[in-house]
Parts: C-alpha cells; sequence; structure tokens
C-alpha cells in the first residue's frame, strides 16, 4: 500500500470537490499533464512477458501487485471471472492522474483515459483514447456535465469507471491507475525509451527536433509526453506522443533480462499504481490473452472543440460515438446498437449555451482502427 505520505494521492475522500475547488483546468494549472500510457506498460510486462525471469521474480512480482490491489467496491457489468475463464475479449480502462509530480499530492483529474480492449481470438488489442475535456454526465454529481476528467476528482476509479461505461455502451471488467510520479521512475527503470519526434519543440526537460531519433531519461519522457499547448493538434497531438513513449517502453520491458532492471520496475510502482487486477487475474489473463499483446490498434473518440459557460470541451456528435461504440462492441462480441443510449444522448448534448470552433479534422483512427505497433496483422472490424 501506499506510504502516509502518498495516501492522498489515491483517496477518492480528498479531493478538489471536497475543498469546493473547480474541476475545470484554470490558467494557473496548464503544465499539469499525465501521461497513462505507462499503465498499460505495466500490464504488459505480466501479461506480454509471462514473466520469464523465473520463481524469484515471480515471487516478487506478486507480492508487489498484492499491494497495488484496490477493487473500491466497483460494482461489476457482468462477471468478469466467467469472461476471462471462457477466454471472452474484455475491456481494462486506464487511468493516468495528474499528481506526483510539481508538488501535487491530492486526488486530482484522469488527463489520460483509455480503453484497452483485448481480443484473444483476433490477437489484438484495441486502444481507444478519450479526450480529457469531452463533455459527459458524471453519475451522482450534483452538476448537469463535467469534463470527462472530472468523474475521478468526484467519486473515485468507480465513478470514473461508470462514466466511461455510459458514454460508451460497453462494460468495463477492470481498470488500473498511475499518477505522473510514476512515469518519470518507470522510464528510468528501463534505461530510458528513444522516440523520433513528430515536430520540433522545446518544454521543460525535452529539447527535441522533428525527424531526429532522441533517447528521453525519465525527466525528458515525462515532459515530451506532457506537452500540449505548443502541438497544433492539441490533446490529440499529445496522445500520439504518448503512444510513441509506450511503445518504446513496452518493448523495453519485455526485453529486460537483468534482475537489478526488474527489481526497479516493480519498486517504481510503489505508491503510483493502483488497479483492481489481482496478480491471479494477470496471470490468467496471460494465459487466455498473451498471444493479444503482439498487436496493438489505436484509435480516438474524435470531438470539436466547443466553449460553454466560457470553458473549453470536446464534445462528440452522434454519429461518432455511435460508430466508436460499434467498433468497440464489435470487439468485444456484443451485439450492434442501433442507436444510442439515454446516458449516451444525454452525455454528448451540448446544450444551447455551446459555441463552437474548429474541431481537429486531420486525425486517424476516427474511422478505424491504426496499427500501432509492430507486427501488422491487418485484423479490423
Amino acid at each position: 500500500m501506499p506510504s502516509d505520505n502518498n495516501k492522498k494521492d489515491f483517496d477518492p475522500v480528498y479531493s478538489r470537490r471536497a475543498e469546493n475547488k473547480p474541476h475545470y483546468k484554470q490558467k494557473n494549472q496548464k503544465k499539469r499533464r499525465m501521461i497513462g500510457w505507462s499503465i498499460f506498460a505495466i500490464l504488459l510486462i505480466v501479461i506480454g512477458s509471462g514473466l520469464i525471469w523465473g520463481y524469484g521474480a515471480y515471487k516478487n512480482a506478486k507480492k508487489t501487485f498484492k499491494q497495488t490491489y484496490d477493487s473500491t467496491n466497483i460494482q461489476k457489468s457482468r462477471n468478469v471471472s466467467s469472461v476471462i475463464k471462457s477466454g471472452k475479449p474484455l475491456n481494462i480502462l486506464l487511468l493516468g492522474t495528474d499528481t506526483g509530480a510539481l508538488g501535487r499530492h491530492d486526488t486530482g483529474r484522469t488527463d489520460t483515459m483509455i480503453l484497452a480492449s483485448i481480443n484473444p481470438k483476433k490477437e489484438t488489442v484495441y486502444l481507444t483514447s478519450i479526450a480529457r475535456d469531452t463533455k459527459v454526465v458524471v453519475p451522482g454529481d450534483s452538476m448537469p456535465y463535467e469534463k470527462i476528467n472530472a468523474a475521478y476528482t468526484i467519486g473515485g476509479a468507480g465513478t470514473a469507471v461508470k462514466t466511461v461505461q455510459n458514454l460508451l455502451n460497453v462494460p468495463i471488467d477492470f481498470y488500473a491507475i498511475i499518477n505522473m510520479g510514476g512515469l518519470k521512475t518507470m522510464v528510468d527503470a528501463v534505461g530510458g525509451v528513444s522516440v523520433t519526434p513528430p515536430l520540433t519543440f522545446q518544454y521543460g526537460h525535452a529539447n527535441v527536433t522533428k525527424g531526429q531519433k532522441v533517447t528521453l531519461n525519465g525527466k525528458q519522457a515525462l515532459d515530451y509526453s506532457r506537452m500540449r499547448d505548443d502541438d497544433p493538434k492539441g490533446d490529440y497531438g499529445r496522445q500520439k506522443r504518448q503512444k510513441q513513449v509506450i511503445q518504446a517502453l513496452v518493448m523495453k520491458m519485455i526485453n529486460i533480462s537483468s534482475l537489478t532492471r526488474y527489481k526497479n520496475i516493480l519498486s517504481s510502482l510503489n505508491g503510483n499504481f493502483k488497479s483492481d487486477l489481482t496478480f491471479d487475474d494477470m496471470i490468467a489473463i496471460r494465459a487466455k490473452y498473451g498471444d493479444a499483446t503482439h498487436h496493438i490498434k489505436s484509435q480516438t473518440l474524435q470531438g470539436q472543440d466547443a466553449m460553454i459557460d466560457n470553458l473549453a470541451y470536446q464534445v462528440v456528435s452522434d454519429d461518432e460515438l455511435l460508430k466508436v461504440t460499434n467498433k468497440l462492441r464489435s470487439v468485444l462480441e456484443l451485439s450492434k446498437a442501433s442507436e444510442l443510449t439515454t446516458d449516451q444522448k444525454t452525455a454528448v448534448d451540448s446544450g444551447s449555451s455551446a459555441t463552437y470552433t474548429t474541431g481537429y479534422s486531420d486525425q486517424t483512427g476516427t474511422a478505424g482502427y491504426t496499427t500501432a505497433q509492430q507486427p501488422a496483422t491487418g485484423v479490423g472490424y
């Protein structure tokens, strides 16, 4: 379990809401960003590698993940044990909070939200990114609508899970969450990651040039993944750079054979990671779903820029939401939805006060999944 000093990082009671602070980002909070892709690397180190370091490493990993377990009393929408036992496709909601760095120790917001849909038959993991400013209705909230990254602040992981379930009309079987402070430690634990930047920029410790491959240490990788304001594609451009970091991080983790490195990776999870995945769940998923981690595809739930009550939101159209919903339902081998549910319609209703500005129109993934990691399989819908 986290130390007393870190308790606030994962305590939903200790929140900005309890302090009567707004859920939305204020001007002096612009630098507070988070990458949640590192969560997926944590899962892959167990699921994808098969714990290749032997029995001693197995025991250490089991002890570590026992400490990171937190059910938060989330009511499952289906029998997850039965899902895993039968090898059916499953969903894991990956959350990244903006705490653990820059002096932040409150609950924070989930500035990164990714739904990982694992299909063992197609041997593919499908990652669906949700923009932090996506306008939604948060269950149990007193406000008529919120940015989706406030759901965790309002009610913890359980509320975040329920909010995403309502938005996308698919079951969420597990969640996993990591705070910002964990990313730097994880990257350093593997000896850094190499990326080829899609644009030139300097932000914090990151100073990169477009097209020139560079190896980033923990601080540099964190800032490389956080920068948004100077990217012409905004949060969507940042998501692409996050994908670069996670791909590099995953490959380094899977290929590590050094026991020292391995221990450092497990140590980096202390106080930074929580999930309702037990170690036994991870081992079972490894046995049933391990081959799916060889192929990763990604898409983004695409919204449009909108100003509502003088705050910036991403508003998802009915057509876009139904399209992404049915892609996910196809991955999960669920029946196709002919229309949006009442919860979905409520979530995307912008209200009469919305003023739209130009959205990002060049995003790949809104028309279909794009291959994010080799080897490409051609598996689609």
